[in-house]
Protein backbone atom coordinates (compact mmCIF):
# COMPACT_ATOMS: atom_id res chain seq x y z
CA UNK A 1 0.00 0.00 0.00
CA UNK A 2 1.49 3.42 -0.90
CA UNK A 3 2.28 5.73 2.02
CA UNK A 4 -0.40 8.14 3.13
CA UNK A 5 0.39 11.86 3.49
CA UNK A 6 2.48 12.71 6.52
CA UNK A 7 1.99 15.48 9.02
CA UNK A 8 4.21 18.52 8.70
CA UNK A 9 7.43 18.42 10.68
CA UNK A 10 7.77 14.64 10.71
CA UNK A 11 10.60 12.77 9.02
CA UNK A 12 10.91 9.01 9.30
CA UNK A 13 14.44 7.71 10.01
CA UNK A 14 15.58 5.10 7.47
CA UNK A 15 18.06 3.62 9.95
CA UNK A 16 17.74 2.89 13.63
CA UNK A 17 20.47 2.87 16.27
CA UNK A 18 21.43 -0.31 18.12
CA UNK A 19 19.18 0.44 21.07
CA UNK A 20 16.02 0.84 19.02
CA UNK A 21 16.87 -2.20 16.93
CA UNK A 22 17.15 -4.18 20.17
CA UNK A 23 13.70 -3.07 21.30
CA UNK A 24 12.32 -4.03 17.91
CA UNK A 25 14.01 -7.43 18.00
CA UNK A 26 12.40 -8.21 21.36
CA UNK A 27 8.97 -7.14 20.14
CA UNK A 28 9.32 -9.43 17.12
CA UNK A 29 10.62 -12.41 19.12
CA UNK A 30 8.11 -15.25 19.61
CA UNK A 31 6.46 -15.65 23.00
CA UNK A 32 7.40 -12.27 24.51
CA UNK A 33 4.81 -9.82 25.84
CA UNK A 34 5.20 -6.20 26.95
CA UNK A 35 5.89 -6.94 30.62
CA UNK A 36 8.59 -9.52 29.92
CA UNK A 37 10.27 -7.23 27.37
CA UNK A 38 10.32 -4.32 29.82
CA UNK A 39 11.63 -6.46 32.67
CA UNK A 40 14.42 -7.80 30.47
CA UNK A 41 15.49 -4.34 29.37
CA UNK A 42 15.74 -3.21 33.01
CA UNK A 43 18.47 -5.82 33.52
CA UNK A 44 20.66 -4.49 30.70
CA UNK A 45 22.89 -1.46 31.09
CA UNK A 46 21.83 -0.42 27.56
CA UNK A 47 19.28 -2.00 25.18
CA UNK A 48 21.81 -2.57 22.39
CA UNK A 49 23.79 -5.00 24.54
CA UNK A 50 21.04 -7.53 23.87
CA UNK A 51 22.82 -8.51 20.65
CA UNK A 52 26.02 -9.41 22.56
CA UNK A 53 24.43 -11.87 25.00
CA UNK A 54 25.21 -15.56 25.01
CA UNK A 55 22.39 -18.08 24.75
CA UNK A 56 22.58 -18.85 28.50
CA UNK A 57 22.40 -15.13 29.29
CA UNK A 58 19.32 -14.75 27.11
CA UNK A 59 17.70 -17.69 28.89
CA UNK A 60 18.66 -16.02 32.17
CA UNK A 61 16.39 -13.13 31.22
CA UNK A 62 13.51 -15.63 31.53
CA UNK A 63 12.91 -15.77 27.82
CA UNK A 64 11.19 -18.85 26.37
CA UNK A 65 13.65 -21.17 24.62
CA UNK A 66 12.25 -20.26 21.21
CA UNK A 67 12.69 -16.53 21.83
CA UNK A 68 16.21 -16.95 23.22
CA UNK A 69 17.28 -19.01 20.19
CA UNK A 70 15.64 -16.51 17.81
CA UNK A 71 17.75 -13.72 19.29
CA UNK A 72 20.97 -15.71 19.66
CA UNK A 73 20.89 -16.93 16.04
CA UNK A 74 20.71 -13.34 14.79
CA UNK A 75 17.18 -13.73 13.47
CA UNK A 76 15.97 -11.07 15.89
CA UNK A 77 18.34 -8.47 14.52
CA UNK A 78 17.57 -9.42 10.92
CA UNK A 79 13.84 -9.14 11.58
CA UNK A 80 14.33 -5.79 13.32
CA UNK A 81 16.31 -4.40 10.39
CA UNK A 82 13.65 -5.54 7.91
CA UNK A 83 10.92 -4.03 10.08
CA UNK A 84 12.80 -0.73 10.36
CA UNK A 85 13.25 -0.60 6.60
CA UNK A 86 9.56 -1.28 5.98
CA UNK A 87 8.53 1.36 8.52
CA UNK A 88 10.76 3.94 6.84
CA UNK A 89 9.37 2.97 3.44
CA UNK A 90 5.83 3.61 4.68
CA UNK A 91 6.76 6.89 6.37
CA UNK A 92 6.48 5.54 9.91
CA UNK A 93 8.69 6.08 12.92
CA UNK A 94 9.67 3.46 15.50
CA UNK A 95 9.23 4.95 18.97
CA UNK A 96 10.62 2.86 21.85
CA UNK A 97 10.10 3.03 25.59
CA UNK A 98 13.56 4.56 26.04
CA UNK A 99 13.05 7.33 23.45
CA UNK A 100 12.71 10.82 24.98
CA UNK A 101 9.50 11.38 22.96
CA UNK A 102 7.77 8.34 24.46
CA UNK A 103 4.66 9.65 26.31
CA UNK A 104 5.25 9.84 30.06
CA UNK A 105 1.57 9.29 30.79
CA UNK A 106 1.68 5.95 28.98
CA UNK A 107 4.58 4.80 31.18
CA UNK A 108 2.24 4.97 34.18
CA UNK A 109 0.15 1.96 33.14
CA UNK A 110 0.85 -1.64 34.17
CA UNK A 111 1.89 -2.92 30.72
CA UNK A 112 2.92 -0.04 28.45
CA UNK A 113 3.83 -1.01 24.89
CA UNK A 114 7.64 -1.27 24.59
CA UNK A 115 7.44 -0.05 20.97
CA UNK A 116 5.00 2.20 19.14
CA UNK A 117 4.90 2.51 15.37
CA UNK A 118 3.92 6.11 14.61
CA UNK A 119 2.88 8.08 11.55
CA UNK A 120 2.47 11.82 11.85
CA UNK A 121 3.34 14.20 14.66
CA UNK A 122 4.62 12.05 17.55
CA UNK A 123 4.55 15.06 19.89
CA UNK A 124 0.77 14.91 19.99
CA UNK A 125 0.90 11.67 21.99
CA UNK A 126 2.20 13.67 24.96
CA UNK A 127 -0.54 16.30 24.76
CA UNK A 128 -3.43 16.49 27.21
CA UNK A 129 -6.01 14.23 25.58
CA UNK A 130 -9.37 12.60 26.11
CA UNK A 131 -10.30 9.24 24.57
CA UNK A 132 -13.77 9.26 22.99
CA UNK A 133 -15.14 5.75 22.51
CA UNK A 134 -18.38 3.91 21.87
CA UNK A 135 -20.35 1.54 19.71
CA UNK A 136 -19.74 0.87 16.03
CA UNK A 137 -23.49 1.12 15.44
CA UNK A 138 -24.55 4.39 17.07
CA UNK A 139 -27.88 6.14 16.88
CA UNK A 140 -27.99 9.55 15.19
CA UNK A 141 -28.06 11.02 18.70
CA UNK A 142 -24.86 9.17 19.65
CA UNK A 143 -23.00 10.20 16.51
CA UNK A 144 -24.11 13.79 16.94
CA UNK A 145 -23.07 13.94 20.60
CA UNK A 146 -19.67 12.36 19.89
CA UNK A 147 -18.99 14.82 17.09
CA UNK A 148 -20.24 17.84 19.02
CA UNK A 149 -18.34 17.07 22.24
CA UNK A 150 -15.15 16.24 20.34
CA UNK A 151 -15.41 19.41 18.31
CA UNK A 152 -15.99 21.61 21.35
CA UNK A 153 -13.23 20.01 23.44
CA UNK A 154 -10.76 20.08 20.54
CA UNK A 155 -11.53 23.76 19.97
CA UNK A 156 -10.35 24.36 23.53
CA UNK A 157 -7.02 22.61 23.11
CA UNK A 158 -7.87 19.07 24.19
CA UNK A 159 -6.49 16.39 21.88
CA UNK A 160 -9.22 14.00 20.78
CA UNK A 161 -8.03 10.40 20.87
CA UNK A 162 -9.91 7.41 19.47
CA UNK A 163 -9.53 4.15 17.56
CA UNK A 164 -10.89 5.19 14.13
CA UNK A 165 -13.41 2.34 14.19
CA UNK A 166 -16.82 2.73 12.59
CA UNK A 167 -19.43 4.69 14.52
CA UNK A 168 -18.53 6.74 17.58
CA UNK A 169 -14.76 6.62 16.98
CA UNK A 170 -15.09 8.05 13.48
CA UNK A 171 -17.53 10.71 14.70
CA UNK A 172 -15.03 11.77 17.37
CA UNK A 173 -12.23 12.21 14.83
CA UNK A 174 -14.56 14.12 12.52
CA UNK A 175 -15.51 16.43 15.37
CA UNK A 176 -11.88 17.32 16.03
CA UNK A 177 -11.28 17.90 12.33
CA UNK A 178 -14.38 20.12 12.18
CA UNK A 179 -12.73 22.29 14.85
CA UNK A 180 -9.62 22.47 12.63
CA UNK A 181 -7.57 20.71 15.28
CA UNK A 182 -5.33 17.63 15.01
CA UNK A 183 -6.55 14.30 16.31
CA UNK A 184 -4.86 11.00 17.25
CA UNK A 185 -5.92 7.50 16.19
CA UNK A 186 -4.67 4.35 17.93
CA UNK A 187 -5.05 1.36 15.64
CA UNK A 188 -5.44 -2.36 16.26
CA UNK A 189 -3.55 -3.03 13.03
CA UNK A 190 -0.18 -2.02 11.63
CA UNK A 191 -0.03 1.69 10.83
CA UNK A 192 0.09 0.77 7.14
CA UNK A 193 -3.16 -1.22 7.27
CA UNK A 194 -6.27 0.99 7.33
CA UNK A 195 -9.20 -0.62 9.11
CA UNK A 196 -12.03 -0.38 8.34
CA UNK A 197 -11.16 0.22 4.70
CA UNK A 198 -13.89 2.81 4.24
CA UNK A 199 -12.01 5.03 6.70
CA UNK A 200 -8.99 5.42 4.44
CA UNK A 201 -10.04 8.97 3.52
CA UNK A 202 -10.44 9.78 7.21
CA UNK A 203 -6.96 8.39 7.95
CA UNK A 204 -5.48 10.50 5.18
CA UNK A 205 -7.24 13.58 6.51
CA UNK A 206 -5.99 12.94 10.05
CA UNK A 207 -2.39 12.87 8.82
CA UNK A 208 -2.77 15.67 6.28
CA UNK A 209 -4.09 18.03 8.98
CA UNK A 210 -1.21 17.44 11.39
CA UNK A 211 -2.58 14.49 13.38
CA UNK A 212 -1.02 11.18 14.31
CA UNK A 213 -1.68 7.46 13.90
CA UNK A 214 0.00 4.98 16.27
CA UNK A 215 -0.02 1.24 16.97
CA UNK A 216 1.92 -1.27 19.06
CA UNK A 217 1.68 -3.80 16.22
CA UNK A 218 4.31 -4.35 13.51
CA UNK A 219 3.90 -3.15 9.96
CA UNK A 220 1.52 -5.22 7.89
CA UNK A 221 -0.47 -6.56 10.87
CA UNK A 222 -4.03 -7.16 9.73
CA UNK A 223 -7.09 -6.84 12.00
CA UNK A 224 -7.60 -9.70 14.42
CA UNK A 225 -10.19 -9.79 17.22
CA UNK A 226 -7.60 -10.06 20.00
CA UNK A 227 -5.78 -6.90 18.87
CA UNK A 228 -8.52 -4.44 19.73
CA UNK A 229 -9.08 -5.11 23.46
CA UNK A 230 -5.31 -4.77 23.96
CA UNK A 231 -5.33 -1.56 21.93
CA UNK A 232 -7.89 -0.10 24.33
CA UNK A 233 -5.40 0.04 27.25
CA UNK A 234 -3.27 2.38 25.13
CA UNK A 235 -6.24 4.64 24.39
CA UNK A 236 -7.00 5.04 28.08
CA UNK A 237 -3.33 5.09 29.07
CA UNK A 238 -2.51 8.05 26.85
CA UNK A 239 -5.50 10.06 28.01
CA UNK A 240 -6.53 12.11 31.01
CA UNK A 241 -9.88 10.38 30.86
CA UNK A 242 -12.22 8.30 28.73
CA UNK A 243 -15.54 9.61 27.40
CA UNK A 244 -18.11 6.90 26.63
CA UNK A 245 -20.90 8.02 24.31
CA UNK A 246 -22.98 4.96 23.37
CA UNK A 247 -22.26 1.27 24.00
CA UNK A 248 -24.32 -1.86 24.58
CA UNK A 249 -24.09 -4.22 27.52
CA UNK A 250 -21.47 -6.46 25.90
CA UNK A 251 -19.61 -3.75 24.00
CA UNK A 252 -15.82 -3.72 23.89
CA UNK A 253 -16.10 -0.13 25.10
CA UNK A 254 -16.49 -1.57 28.59
CA UNK A 255 -12.90 -2.81 28.32
CA UNK A 256 -11.67 0.73 27.70
CA UNK A 257 -13.71 2.08 30.62
CA UNK A 258 -12.38 -0.65 32.90
CA UNK A 259 -8.80 0.07 31.77
CA UNK A 260 -9.35 3.74 32.55
CA UNK A 261 -10.51 2.92 36.08
CA UNK A 262 -7.56 0.58 36.67
CA UNK A 263 -5.17 3.22 35.36
CA UNK A 264 -6.65 5.90 37.63
CA UNK A 265 -8.08 7.87 34.71
CA UNK A 266 -11.35 9.78 34.83
CA UNK A 267 -14.41 8.25 33.19
CA UNK A 268 -17.09 10.40 31.54
CA UNK A 269 -20.33 9.15 30.05
CA UNK A 270 -23.09 10.67 27.94
CA UNK A 271 -26.53 9.70 29.30
CA UNK A 272 -28.86 8.01 26.87
CA UNK A 273 -32.44 6.93 26.42
CA UNK A 274 -33.12 4.21 29.02
CA UNK A 275 -35.00 2.12 26.45
CA UNK A 276 -32.09 2.08 23.98
CA UNK A 277 -29.65 -0.84 24.15
CA UNK A 278 -26.83 1.55 23.28
CA UNK A 279 -27.44 3.43 26.52
CA UNK A 280 -26.69 0.47 28.79
CA UNK A 281 -22.96 1.02 29.27
CA UNK A 282 -22.91 4.84 29.66
CA UNK A 283 -25.96 4.85 31.96
CA UNK A 284 -24.44 2.06 34.07
CA UNK A 285 -21.12 3.92 34.27
CA UNK A 286 -22.93 7.03 35.47
CA UNK A 287 -24.63 4.99 38.21
CA UNK A 288 -21.19 3.73 39.20
CA UNK A 289 -19.78 7.23 39.51
CA UNK A 290 -18.73 8.32 36.02
CA UNK A 291 -19.07 12.02 35.27
CA UNK A 292 -22.39 12.68 33.53
CA UNK A 293 -21.47 14.56 30.36
CA UNK A 294 -23.87 16.55 28.21
CA UNK A 295 -21.53 19.37 27.14
CA UNK A 296 -17.85 20.28 27.09
CA UNK A 297 -18.30 22.15 30.39
CA UNK A 298 -19.03 18.86 32.17
CA UNK A 299 -15.54 17.66 31.24
CA UNK A 300 -13.87 21.00 31.80
CA UNK A 301 -15.15 21.50 35.33
CA UNK A 302 -13.53 18.30 36.65
CA UNK A 303 -10.16 18.66 34.92
CA UNK A 304 -7.23 19.18 37.29
CA UNK A 305 -6.77 22.93 37.66
CA UNK A 306 -3.20 22.85 36.32
CA UNK A 307 -4.25 21.06 33.14
CA UNK A 308 -7.17 23.41 32.62
CA UNK A 309 -4.87 26.42 33.09
CA UNK A 310 -2.34 25.04 30.61
CA UNK A 311 -5.01 24.46 27.98
CA UNK A 312 -6.57 27.87 28.43
CA UNK A 313 -3.19 29.60 28.34
CA UNK A 314 -2.03 27.66 25.29
CA UNK A 315 -5.01 28.67 23.21
CA UNK A 316 -5.26 32.17 24.63
CA UNK A 317 -8.61 31.58 26.29
CA UNK A 318 -9.16 33.04 29.73
CA UNK A 319 -12.85 32.29 30.09
CA UNK A 320 -15.41 30.57 27.94
CA UNK A 321 -18.43 32.04 29.64
CA UNK A 322 -21.77 30.30 29.83
CA UNK A 323 -22.83 29.58 26.30
CA UNK A 324 -24.38 26.15 26.50
CA UNK A 325 -23.26 22.97 24.84
CA UNK A 326 -21.41 24.60 21.97
CA UNK A 327 -19.48 27.86 22.19
CA UNK A 328 -18.38 27.99 18.56
CA UNK A 329 -19.39 30.88 16.34
CA UNK A 330 -22.20 29.85 14.07
CA UNK A 331 -23.78 31.62 11.11
CA UNK A 332 -27.16 33.20 11.59
CA UNK A 333 -30.22 31.18 10.61
CA UNK A 334 -33.11 32.32 8.52
CA UNK A 335 -36.71 31.94 9.73
CA UNK A 336 -37.39 28.93 7.49
CA UNK A 337 -34.23 27.18 8.57
CA UNK A 338 -35.16 27.68 12.22
CA UNK A 339 -38.61 26.18 11.65
CA UNK A 340 -37.11 23.10 9.97
CA UNK A 341 -34.40 22.71 12.62
CA UNK A 342 -36.94 22.84 15.44
CA UNK A 343 -38.91 20.04 13.76
CA UNK A 344 -35.89 17.73 13.83
CA UNK A 345 -34.34 15.83 16.74
CA UNK A 346 -30.87 14.58 17.65
CA UNK A 347 -31.96 11.22 18.96
CA UNK A 348 -34.37 10.18 16.19
CA UNK A 349 -34.24 10.49 12.40
CA UNK A 350 -37.20 12.01 10.57
CA UNK A 351 -38.08 10.89 7.06
CA UNK A 352 -38.43 13.66 4.49
CA UNK A 353 -42.10 12.89 3.70
CA UNK A 354 -42.94 13.01 7.41
CA UNK A 355 -41.09 16.32 7.74
CA UNK A 356 -43.01 17.79 4.82
CA UNK A 357 -46.32 16.63 6.33
CA UNK A 358 -45.38 18.11 9.70
CA UNK A 359 -44.53 21.51 8.20
CA UNK A 360 -47.24 21.57 5.51
CA UNK A 361 -49.11 24.50 7.04
CA UNK A 362 -45.94 26.55 7.61
CA UNK A 363 -43.65 26.01 4.63
CA UNK A 364 -43.90 24.89 1.03
CA UNK A 365 -41.93 21.84 -0.06
CA UNK A 366 -39.43 24.02 -1.95
CA UNK A 367 -38.85 26.12 1.19
CA UNK A 368 -38.22 22.95 3.21
CA UNK A 369 -35.77 21.65 0.58
CA UNK A 370 -33.90 24.95 0.54
CA UNK A 371 -33.78 25.13 4.34
CA UNK A 372 -32.49 21.55 4.59
CA UNK A 373 -29.76 22.34 2.07
CA UNK A 374 -28.64 25.41 4.04
CA UNK A 375 -28.76 23.53 7.35
CA UNK A 376 -26.68 20.68 5.94
CA UNK A 377 -24.13 23.12 4.55
CA UNK A 378 -23.89 24.77 7.98
CA UNK A 379 -23.41 21.40 9.67
CA UNK A 380 -26.59 21.72 11.75
CA UNK A 381 -28.38 18.84 10.04
CA UNK A 382 -27.14 15.52 8.67
CA UNK A 383 -28.80 13.60 5.86
CA UNK A 384 -29.04 9.83 6.32
CA UNK A 385 -29.90 7.04 3.86
CA UNK A 386 -33.56 6.86 2.84
CA UNK A 387 -33.99 10.66 2.90
CA UNK A 388 -33.87 10.78 6.70
CA UNK A 389 -32.60 13.77 8.62
CA UNK A 390 -31.34 14.45 12.14
CA UNK A 391 -30.04 17.46 14.01
CA UNK A 392 -26.33 17.36 14.73
CA UNK A 393 -26.63 19.59 17.84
Amino acid sequence: MPPMPEAAGHVASPELDEDRLAWLALMLAPGLGPRRVLEAMKQLDRPGRLFDLALTELEGLKFPAEAAQFLFDGKGRESAEREAAEAAKQGARVLTYSCPEYPERLKEIYDPPPVLWVRGDVRLLSRHSIAVVGTRQPTPYGSGMAEMLSRDLAARGMLILSGMARGIDSAAHRGALAAHRPTAAIWGTGVDVVYPKENRKLAEEILATGGVVASELPMGTFPAPQNFPRRNRILSGLSIGVLVVEAGERSGTRVTARCATEQNRDVYAVPGNATSKNSWTPNTLIKQGAQLTASWEDVWEVLPSQIRLELETEWGVASFGDHGASDMTEPAMGANERIVLEALRQDEALQLDDLLDRLETQLSSSEVFTALFELEMAGRVRGLPGKNYVRTF
